[in-house]
């Protein structure tokens, strides 16, 4: 009886504690993530839908033009991918100054070890060649060294990492020059023309070459390597003495800013371009 007494005992003990274990691990705080997307979708196709006073969309508008021209940013409701509706981008070609008009989403806080996500589609006008085309930047400007001012340039103050197009015409790239980085390049898949085209770009960010850098265009991985994908401290202090700049790179360091459209277009021509289908996954 004893015996018996003692089994019922354990399985009861044994029951609780199942229980216990569960509701232990139903206490977990979850995986803070954050997540932004946008279709371009609006009311009357006008472009000041996308920037409600909320806050809730997008931030602002990034233009720079060339001297004898002046860029263009508008809703399309002729040329889309999904919904009725993307953004439309016209940039002309650079002179002095670096032609550029795209749209900005601030308020981010990209730290090193976080896994990015970034999906867009994207329709590009035309058969010219687009080499050096910049479509996608990720940039962090609050950790520019304030007392080097622009000393080093106004177009560097806001490190990062951009999808360029390279390798001769439209190879589409992981452009890390902002960071003291080469260029992750691929020639394997041209960027097709004249059509929507998705990119995913995945990364898990990192100061150091353990960084992961992945790249797919149309369900199809073009690059997928190791390497640094955010500003680390000590690169910049080197790169900068070696032109007799003291640089202190500011901290906590994070990205606070995605950049989409014609990010710059150093290009022989003019480009027009369509995105649609917008997201940023951050975990």
């Amino acid at each position: 009886m004893k015996r018996h007494q003692f089994i019922i005992f354990a399985i009861i003990a044994f029951i609780f504690m199942g229980c216990d274990k569960d509701e232990n691990n139903s206490e977990e705080p979850l995986e803070e993530s954050f997540l932004f997307e946008d279709g371009f979708e609006t009311q009357n196709d006008l472009l000041d839908e996308l920037f409600p006073s909320n806050g809730n969309r997008w931030s602002t508008i990034q233009q720079t033009d060339p001297t004898n021209a002046t860029n263009e940013i508008s809703i399309s409701n002729t040329e889309f991918n999904e919904g009725q509706n993307a953004l439309r981008v016209l940039a002309y070609q650079s002179d002095s100054d670096l032609s550029k008009v795209d749209i900005e989403k601030n308020g981010l806080n990209i730290i090193s070890g976080n896994k990015v996500t970034i999906k867009a589609d994207f329709y590009i006008v035309g058969t010219e060649p687009i080499e050096n085309l910049l479509l996608l930047d990720l940039e962090c400007c609050s950790c520019w060294d304030p007392t080097v001012g622009d000393n080093y340039g106004s177009e560097n103050q806001c490190p990062g990492v951009r999808l360029m197009m390279s390798g001769g015409n439209d190879y589409l790239s992981i452009e890390r020059g902002k960071i003291s980085g080469t260029t992750m390049q691929q020639t394997d898949f041209a960027f097709p023309r004249n059509q929507w085209v998705t990119v995913q770009w995945e990364m898990i960010m990192s100061d150091s070459e353990n960084g992961l850098n992945r790249l797919i265009i149309n369900e199809t991985e073009v690059i997928n390597q190791t390497g640094m994908n955010m500003p680390n401290a000590q690169v910049f202090t080197d790169v900068f003495l070696n032109q007799g700049i003291d640089f202190t790179l500011q901290e906590p360091t994070f990205y606070e800013r995605v950049q989409i459209g014609a990010t710059a277009n150093p290009t022989a021509g003019n480009i027009e371009l369509f995105v649609d289908d917008f997201s940023i996954k951050v975990k």
